[in-house]
């Protein structure tokens, strides 16, 4: 079984992750986004699958 430290070691990279996957999911240009298939605005959506799944 996992330390309490560890589990919320494991839970702030997460979170870390989603942020920084959000962000860039966000901060693209529009015309990449939409190359590559995806919507700006679905930032969060995508970004909380691709961390947590």
């Amino acid at each position: 079984m996992k330390s309490l430290i560890a589990q919320l070691r494991v839970a702030a990279e997460k979170h870390a992750l989603y942020r920084r996957t959000r962000d860039e999911i966000a901060g693209m240009p529009r015309r990449v986004a939409l190359d590559l298939g995806i919507f700006p605005e679905d930032a969060e959506r995508i970004a909380r699958k691709a961390v947590w799944g």
